[in-house]
């Protein structure tokens, strides 16, 4: 009897944990990395982690792609990093472990000429990475998942929810994937007209300075709240790039859709949107030296502040509406803050001139990469500083870098990895 009694209560906790369960298999979704999994951290492009950053560092380790680099690295959940370098020969996209000295896991090479876009880690450590004609996939090893034919270099990719990746290419292709099987999901969406498909490097060249022969140089930014995609759209024939936005809908057709092309931004954007986090705004450069906002539900502009300067790579959006303005060469350090219909700067430091976007960790802390040259002595540091005020908290040179500052990637560790354009990737070890 007392069997009997036993066995009836284990088919009843089985029966319970199953109806729990609900049969869903949604775990296994591809959803981005806990770490930094790709160029400006996420896929809304903030340049934001809620991770505390270090207030002190220790340069861990340096080591060299022997080519160039055009991207951040991705860091993924487990404390790999990845970079899609260009090189003369030998392995160009490299996995390395970035809590390990940089040592490297494996490598493989990739069709040169798309090294200005990125890669993306998955929460499974799988890897999203395109070159000219194809977007792949690569498991924590590096034999591949899946390849799929495209028209173009996928820029870095971006997971929309929904076991979806989202690829635009530099043609302005516009496809979503399955993530795990490497198939269409949806319809495809061309951005831009009269593009031999045939022809995936066209215009490449053009890409790493956001000219016009090269459509679409920057990374799309998604909202996932929204489902709104933008992407900027430098259209042939065109003064200037424009933004185009897009939006996504699983489960319903058409998957993909046009919502909106704004133009309204003076001389034309440059370098990728940026979310705001709550979605309602897009922000973005532009080439008159000022940032604009953006309603995303139609592309009406909310504001524009001048900057005094062309900040060449995207802003960092924190939380609370401040706006870290992006860097470059002959810029200053400056915050605004979002105040709605206008924009108020909250500090500036001349004094500074950083030359990258800012990645932001935390409310307390964000990196940068400053230029420190002094006559004819080339000198880059990465420089500690406090969002709220600008003040500086600590600053570490970069060992003979030489280039320009690619992006600045912060880990779930702590870990602080900034790359170059010449190939040197320098890992720092929080400290305090």
């Amino acid at each position: 009897m007392l069997r009997r009694l036993v066995a009836l209560a284990s088919s009843a906790l089985v029966v319970s944990v199953l109806s729990g369960c609900h049969g869903t298999d949604s775990w296994v979704d591809a959803a981005p990395a806990g770490g930094w999994p790709a160029q400006y951290a996420d896929a809304a492009n903030r340049s934001y982690t809620g991770t505390a950053g270090a207030h002190e560092l220790t340069l861990d380790w340096t080591r060299s792609v022997k080519g160039d680099l055009g991207a951040a690295v991705a860091l993924g959940s487990d404390g790999y990093l990845a970079a899609n370098a260009q090189t003369a020969g030998g392995c160009s996209l490299m996995v390395w472990e970035n809590g390990n000295h940089g040592r490297q896991r494996w490598c493989t090479r990739l069709i040169q000429g798309g090294g200005f876009a990125g890669a993306l880690f998955d929460g499974f450590d799988n890897l999203y990475v395109g070159q000219p004609g194809l977007i792949m996939s690569y498991p924590p090893t590096q034999w591949i998942r899946w390849r799929a034919q495209v028209i173009g270099m996928p820029m870095t990719p971006r997971l929309l929810g929904d076991n979806h990746l989202l690829v635009v290419t530099h043609l302005g292709q516009v496809l979503v994937f399955d993530a795990h099987r490497g198939v269409v999901a949806g319809n495809p969406i061309d951005l831009v007209g009269g593009i031999d498909p045939t022809d995936s490097t066209r215009g490449l060249a053009d890409c790493a300075r956001s000219g016009p022969e090269c459509p679409i140089a920057a990374a799309p930014a998604f909202f996932a709240g929204t489902g709104t995609i933008v992407v900027p759209v430098w259209q042939p024939g065109e003064p200037h790039a424009t933004l185009t936005a897009l939006h996504y809908q699983n489960g319903r057709a058409p998957m993909l859709g046009r919502s909106w092309t704004a133009d309204a931004v003076a001389g034309g954007v440059i370098a990728a949107p940026v979310f705001s986090p709550d979605g309602a705004t897009v922000y973005v450069n532009g080439r008159n030296r000022a940032l604009w906002a953006l309603n995303a539900a139609d592309g009406s502009v909310k504001w524009s502040v001048p900057l005094d300067f062309l900040a060449q790579t995207p802003p960092t959006v924190g939380p609370g509406g401040l706006i870290l303005a992006g860097g470059g060469p002959d810029t200053e350090l400056v915050a605004v803050k979002d105040a709605g219909d206008h924009a108020e700067e909250v500090w500036r430091r001349g004094d500074v001139h950083p030359l990258t976007t800012a990645a932001q960790a935390g409310r307390d802390i964000a990196y940068t990469v400053i230029d420190e040259t002094q006559g004819d002595e080339r000198r880059m540091s990465l420089l500690v500083f406090t969002p709220e005020n600008g003040q500086t908290v600590n600053t570490y040179p970069l060992p003979d870098a030489t280039g320009f500052p690619v992006g600045i990637s912060v880990g779930q560790d702590r870990r602080v990895v900034v790359a170059t354009s010449d190939g040197q990737v320098y890992g720092f070890a929080a400290a305090g």
